[in-house]
């Protein structure tokens, strides 16, 4: 992992009856991401159906991907999403530029950043 990757870890809570829906279109973001997205490296998504909530965790191979990802499929997808389900807390963990931290700003989300300080990867 180079010091330019990002990982965003995130939540969505899908409104009563709405989780298959939900569940449905990170099913298509997730496809999308892969194939048309090359900064995308990793997408791992994970339910809870007690909770009603899809944990997300998408790494970036750098802040740029992460731009385009909410350019395109992330904006593509967007306000479906708002009409089904609330989004939790958005991390944005490694470098991230503050025009990108204004853009997270401006479509409502809320974000928090972090730089990366230690760890490994075996």
């Amino acid at each position: 992992m180079d010091s330019n990757h990002v990982t965003v870890v995130y939540s969505w809570t899908a409104q009563p009856g709405k989780l298959d829906e939900l569940k449905a279109i990170y099913s298509e973001v997730t496809a999308q991401m892969e194939a048309n997205e090359p900064g995308a490296q990793e997408v791992q998504v994970h339910v809870s159906e007690e909770e009603n909530r899809l944990y997300v965790r998408d790494e970036f191979a750098d802040a740029g991907a992460v731009g385009f990802h909410l350019g395109t499929t992330a904006a593509g997808h967007f306000e479906d999403l708002l009409a089904i389900a609330t989004p939790g807390t958005f991390y944005f963990l490694g470098e991230i530029p503050d025009e990108m931290k204004a853009a997270a700003a401006e479509m409502g989300l809320p974000a928090e950043y972090g730089n990366h300080m230690a760890g490994f990867a075996r």
